[in-house]
């Protein structure tokens, strides 16, 4: 739903029961932050009102709805969101500002009608997870910095292949066992948290799973006792088919009262693993896990609903993912006695169950086919798996439907088959029956049900509350936790968290490179308010790119409170990151690289705030020496004034004036050396400037280019260059002074904030008036 700047948006989300609203002011023309909620979501239909047209780029990805304006209705959104949140409304802020925010539950009350009218459900109340304004809680990454960073999928990935080692962020976390978890896993890194006291509460829980491997152990072992489709399941809870009379049921009624049936089944094994998992955390000391223990564990009504499911289902019914074994429990859930019809249908079930097992046996022996086996799968049913080694010649006529698999021959019978056939065989069609009887038990056992079903809706928040919590220790357990602990010791750290202070790493690594290579060289990282912007210099090849993706990984990783692949770092938080890498022509947008390098530049000025990260790779290349230089500078000067921190990598050496001019820039470069009119990589970052004489035409001449043409560009370069060593000499020396001024007032100021002791913070003090007398500083 939009106005004129300002739009709300509604994201239902199926999966796990939740509703996601956000409203905001739209900065960009081209809907930027519109498109990265919608790659966010990946939603699979947009809803929208008439005469409003979707922003481009959002087309084409999913199915667009129009429904009639009069379904974004504010007012009955905010009845609906009232009535079917788990949290109390006055959480969300609605009861005060519900007029403020009337687009997004305007865009809310069409969501939830589109949903129950196409889905056939009605929302069972209190049972919703809602949270408000929830992506501008969290750090904001565009979709064009996820794709740079390579935090869900690697770039190229289409062309290098799955088999392609150097991975994604999510790929290297993904070791989730719940869908939940894996998608709670990759919402955090596309959304990392901004509120410190979350991350911390994350990170005191990671410090005493590390220091404590039987709670580690025991954590890992807990939540293997749950199925793996636990948080999927516990929000069937959350909708309720609406009733719809015998005549038109559609076929796959079975088929629902089978999923019904799994639901509650999976439900019961859920609480029964509750006591394990109370037992592991009891003696937790880190706040999360001990509110997990008070929230969960403690809380009397999952001992009510799992009462209520023993008093209906039998005990000894478990969770399977066998097929068979699936069906078998499913059949038998309700325990015998309750239903007479379902009891008749059981029997039948059981009868033509041991009739094709019996089958089997007679076609072993008749046919001498010892290993003839009979598995089952829920398309098929029954069929029979022979080894062709046992086959000798060819397969009997009574043998059907015959298809080769693997080493193996897959077939069927007329005894067996559940295909159409002349009335004159008049043969026991065992699988088709088998197949009525499971679905009699089905609708049976769902009848049975209904009472259950009402009365766990009652506490369906709970419910959502467990499936919440589930996801969240799958994803700190099973994910943050067991990469960590795969390393080497101390390979990850903690990262501290500051309000104001600096973004400082000491020999930050690269999360996805380093399992590729082993000898991957550490690199540190200072940006404070006194030195905002670093300037990295070096050669093509030298490691910059991969710096800057680094530094960016790194503080993702920390604010969705998971150690780092660092020695030690400070942090503030940072509220957006923003990247400009990589040059390619976008010709679905009609846009050359240069046009391209404007637009994602253009999107960051007006965009980024002071508490934003900035990484710059390469700007102004793709355009005229001269104006490329002059845009990189201007920009760098923009960015100055709106005091975010600024990574800048660059070929131009004339930048590096920007350091003689503004003292809060700092240079430095990757250290090259040029042996035998070859270039030495040492990746590893220094200081100041760099000068390495014509390094692109000695990978030119690598690359094969004549070296006519290379002593050409040699002589051109080296007027051109003796015209900037004049105009740095000059600047140098109008610029010296202001510069040693500054540097003063930034360690006093970081000497104020300093913990040392009065002597120590004396001395400091005294060297520091030492260095100034003698324009050493």
């Amino acid at each position: 739903m939009m106005s004129i700047n300002q739009v709300g948006v509604a994201a239902f989300d199926l999966r796990s029961a939740s509703l996601h609203l956000s409203e905001y002011i739209e900065t960009s023309s081209s809907y930027h932050n519109t498109k990265t909620l919608l790659h966010f979501y990946d939603p699979m239909a947009i809803i929208v009102p008439p005469n409003k047209l979707a922003p481009d780029g959002m087309l084409g990805v999913s199915q667009l709805v129009t429904m009639v304006r009069g379904c974004f209705d504010d007012t009955r959104g905010a009845v609906l969101v009232k009535s079917l949140a788990a949290k109390e409304p006055s959480a969300l802020g609605l009861d005060t500002y519900y007029k403020q925010y009337y687009l997004c539950l305007a865009a809310a009350a069409a969501t939830i009608k589109w949903i129950e009218a196409e889905k056939g459900v009605i929302i069972t109340n209190h049972s919703l997870l809602v949270t408000f304004n929830g992506s501008f809680d969290h750090m904001n990454i565009d979709a064009t910095s996820v794709h740079n960073l390579e935090i869900i999928e690697p770039l190229h990935a289409a062309l290098l292949g799955t088999s392609n080692k150097k991975r994604s962020l999510f790929q290297i976390l993904k070791s989730t066992r719940t869908t939940g978890g894996t998608r709670l896993l990759r919402a955090n890194l596309l959304q990392p948290l901004k509120d410190i006291e979350t991350i911390k509460a994350r990170l005191d829980c990671l410090d005493e799973l590390m220091s404590n491997e039987q709670l580690f152990f025991g954590l890992s072992q807990a939540l293997r006792k749950f199925p793996k489709e636990t948080d999927r399941v516990l929000c069937h809870f959350c909708f309720k088919p609406k009733k719809v009379s015998s005549e038109v049921l559609g076929i796959d009624n079975a088929r629902k009262s089978q999923a019904l049936i799994s639901s509650i089944i999976v439900l019961k094994t859920a609480l029964d693993a509750l006591p394990f998992l109370s037992k592991v955390l009891k003696d937790a000391n880190s706040f999360l896990l001990g509110n997990i223990y008070k929230s969960v564990c403690e809380n009397e009504k999952y001992a009510s609903i799992r009462k209520r499911i023993g008093e209906v289902i039998d005990e000894d019914v478990l969770h399977a993912r066998v097929p068979f074994v699936a069906r078998t429990q499913q059949c038998f859930a309700v325990k015998a006695g309750i239903d007479g019809f379902l009891d008749i249908a059981r029997r039948s079930f059981c009868d033509t169950s041991e009739a094709i097992h019996n089958l089997a046996n007679k076609y072993r022996e008749d046919f001498k086919l010892p290993n003839l086996k009979i598995p089952f799968n829920n398309r098929h049913g029954f069929y029979f798996n022979i080894p062709q080694k046992d086959i000798q010649g060819k397969l009997p006529s009574k043998f059907i439907q015959v298809m080769k698999h693997g080493n193996s021959i897959h077939c069927s019978s007329l005894d067996l088959a559940s295909v159409r056939f002349s009335s004159q065989l008049h043969l026991s069609l065992l699988n088709a029956r088998n197949k009525s009887a499971a679905k009699e038990c089905y609708l049976r056992t769902e009848l049975c049900l209904e009472a259950l079903m009402d009365a766990i809706r009652e506490d369906v928040s709970v419910l959502t509350m467990l499936a919440e919590i589930l996801c969240l220790l799958d994803m700190i357990v099973n994910s943050f936790a067991h990469m960590i602990s795969t390393k080497p010791v101390d390979r990850y750290t903690r990262p501290q968290f500051t309000e104001n202070g600096p973004l400082a790493i000491d020999a930050g690594r690269h999360p996805i490179l380093e399992s590729v290579h082993n000898d991957f060289v550490p690199n540190n990282i200072f940006l404070s308010q006194a030195s905002n912007m670093v300037i990295v210099m070096g050669p093509n090849m030298s490691g910059k790119s991969t710096y800057l993706q680094q530094i960016c990984l790194i503080v993702i990783l920390a604010q969705i409170g998971c150690y780092i692949p660092a020695r030690f770092a400070t942090l503030r938080v940072v509220d957006r990151v923003f990247t400009r890498m990589g040059t390619v022509d976008n010709l679905e947008s009609n846009s050359s690289t240069f046009m391209t390098e404007m637009k994602e530049t253009a999107f960051i000025l007006q965009n980024s705030s002071e508490r934003s990260l900035v990484v710059m790779d390469e700007l102004g290349r793709a355009t005229s020496s001269s104006d490329g230089f002059a845009i990189a500078w201007s920009c760098c000067e923009q960015l100055l004034s709106l005091k975010n921190y600024t990574i800048f990598a660059t070929h131009m050496e004339n930048l590096s004036e920007l350091a003689s001019i503004y003292p809060n820039v700092k240079i430095l470069h990757f250290d090259v050396e040029v042996k035998n009119k070859r270039l030495d990589f040492k990746f590893e970052l220094k200081d100041g400037l760099q000068h390495v004489p014509h390094y692109g035409l000695l990978l030119a001449g690598v690359a094969g280019l004549p070296s006519s043409v290379i002593e050409t560009a040699r002589n051109i370069t080296s007027r051109i260059t003796e015209k900037g060593v004049k105009r740095k000499e000059v600047n140098y020396e109008q610029y010296h002074g202001i510069q040693m001024t500054y540097r003063v007032a930034q360690r006093l100021i970081c000497l104020k904030y300093s913990t040392q002791d009065e002597d120590s913070i004396r001395q400091a003090l005294q060297h520091l008036k030492d260095c100034y007398a003698n324009a050493t500083i």
